[in-house]
């Protein structure tokens, strides 16, 4: 059995074929092949893998791997996006590495090794070629990925665009807006959605409608789901209507019913600045349970600094806002308690309060978010401190950060 958090090698060619499985162990696919991306200075990344599923060639982002044994690759979560592959500039298949020429002698296998708990994403640590052997047999020779430079070429052009990808979202952002607009839209195609969506959320809403030009239609709707909801809907208001109803159109259901909803606001308001998705929980959730939720790698560290506590249903808008439960409250707490039990404060704006004011409610009262109600007192939504800080700071404080 390999564990995915052996410190063994695991090779590419042992991985296709495997059962892909979803995180209650039920097959859902099986795996083709694994998507690697030179990275300059620093041993290949490997930013997935592909499945086969439903007759789908579909991309499996590293970040949702949580096991790989001889039963197949479990992922973390159960959801799967459908959408077909499309392999980005620079990058490569294990599969068509494989029987390349290197000083005479040819590839065999790529060596993999995890780091699923860390900073770091998968990587190549190594190199199988072929050594000639009496009779005509062939073994295979593992050696370190810098003894095979020349795999990892990506020319030119994405050779100087490649040490970008490593940066920062902050870091990038800054530095797109010295790009020309070649080298612009070149790094743009080898970011995956996911990379676009978090370099996007560092800009202005200027910076951001001049990144997407030029690109399609299906692809900037792919990178807004990407999005976090508030930031995706402040992107779209500053889009012509005709843009942003097609935008709209070409999103999915429910995201882009969200999105809708947001954009209902003004963006000077409370309704303007919140988040549609925060955590809630019933009253009748233990502590036990909105502990695991807040652990959640997906969630971020602001907002999993407290729960919202809610009638059902629990999303928004939910039923009765009952109030919040910081995450230290719930760390002195039993794990069998319920969270109505734990409730600290009940205080909330309304959608249509200005964003200063919401600003010095957060100051006065020492705040890390607050709840947004409607008039029947149901959640629709929550602002946090880093939302108000992006809007109050002044036009272009990134660029003076530089």
């Amino acid at each position: 059995m390999v564990s995915i958090v052996s410190s063994l090698p695991i090779y590419a060619s042992r991985l296709r074929g495997l059962a892909l499985l979803d995180a209650d162990g039920l097959q859902i696919g099986r795996i083709e092949n694994v998507v690697i991306r030179p990275s300059a200075g620093k041993p290949p990344q490997v930013t997935g893998l592909l499945a086969d599923v439903q007759r789908r060639r579909i991309f499996i982002n590293a970040g949702r791997l949580a096991e790989v044994d001889s039963t197949g690759v479990r992922l973390k979560g159960s959801t799967v996006d459908f959408r077909r592959f499309a392999q980005k500039p620079g990058e490569a298949l294990a599969s068509d590495l494989y029987k390349r020429s290197v000083a005479g002698r040819s590839v065999m296998d790529i060596a993999l090794s995890p780091f699923p708990d860390s900073a770091e994403p998968w990587q190549v640590t190594g190199v199988a070629l072929s050594v000639s052997r009496a009779l005509r047999r062939r073994a295979g020779e593992t050696v370190d990925w810098r003894a095979v430079p020349q795999l990892w070429d990506t020319g030119a052009d994405l050779g100087q665009v490649a040490p970008l990808r490593d940066l920062h979202p902050t870091e990038l952002a800054q530095t797109v807006s010295t790009l020309t607009p070649a080298r612009r839209r070149l790094l743009t195609e080898a970011l995956d959605n996911e990379e676009l969506a978090d370099v996007l959320e560092e800009m202005t809403e200027d910076d951001q409608v001049r990144l997407l030009e030029g690109m399609s239609v299906e692809r900037v709707a792919d990178v807004i789901e990407e999005m976090e909801p508030d930031d995706a809907a402040d992107l779209l208001a500053e889009m012509p209507a005709a843009t942003r109803d097609e935008l709209l159109g070409v999103i999915e259901g429910e995201d882009a019913a969200i999105l809708r909803r947001l954009l209902r606001y003004d963006a000077t308001t409370a309704g303007g600045l919140m988040t549609p998705q925060p955590v809630i929980l019933t009253p009748k959730s233990t502590v036990a349970e909105a502990l695991a939720r807040i652990r959640h790698p997906d969630v971020d560290a602001v907002e999993a600094a407290q729960v919202f506590v809610c009638e059902a249903p629990t999303t928004t808008p939910t039923g009765r806002f009952l109030g919040v439960v910081g995450f230290q409250r719930l760390l002195r707490e039993a794990p069998s308690v319920t969270v109505g039990e734990c409730v600290q404060s009940t205080d909330f704006v309304r959608p249509e309060m200005p964003e200063s004011e919401v600003a010095e409610r957060l100051a006065a009262y020492d705040l890390v978010g607050l709840a947004v109600c409607d008039e029947a007192g149901r959640l629709v939504g929550a602002i946090t401190v880093d939302d108000v800080l992006d809007r109050t700071l002044p036009v272009g404080w990134r660029r003076r950060r530089r």
